[in-house]
């Protein structure tokens, strides 16, 4: 059975008597900022005290901005498309992937019912195993990078 879909959720009816349990203050307890109508707290906010984010300090380096997201295709989704030379193009077209981001991948689960031209940026060892091992070839794509501009 399928979890209940948020709009299918009955309203919290608030202010209905003492009996409901959000009776009288409606579920925003006594005084204070967020009683009042209007509140628009940030998350993080502590009150006009200095937010704990603020107070850490800041140390080290994440490479998480430089991340590379790939669109990514197992070989038993590929094997659908046989007969067609399947490429990044081919796949957005089918709906297969919704999204390029950095490229395709090719992962190596599933099999290979006959031998396909596969190209994408990148493969699995297992993925181009199994496509040359089914009499087929996996080429890869050289992924568009874009330059930064020079500083003068």
């Amino acid at each position: 059975m399928r979890p209940k879909v948020p709009y299918e959720k009955k309203k919290k009816r608030l202010g209905r008597g003492t009996g409901s349990g959000t009776g009288k203050t409606g579920g925003r307890g006594q005084k204070g900022q967020g009683s009042r109508s209007g509140v628009a707290l940030t998350a993080g906010f502590e009150g006009g005290q200095n937010p704990i984010y603020r107070r850490l300090p800041k140390r080290g380096f994440s490479r998480a901005r430089f991340r590379e997201e790939f669109a990514v295709v197992n070989l038993e989704t590929l094997r659908k498309l046989e007969g067609i030379e399947i490429t990044p193009e081919v796949l957005l077209e089918r709906g297969v992937i919704h999204k390029l981001e950095a490229g395709l991948k090719i992962l190596g689960q599933g099999e290979p019912l006959k031998s396909m031209t596969v190209k994408a940026h990148r493969f699995s060892k297992s993925a181009v195993d199994k496509i040359t091992k089914a009499g087929g070839q996996a080429i890869v794509i050289a992924a568009k990078k874009e330059q930064a501009p020079k500083k003068k």
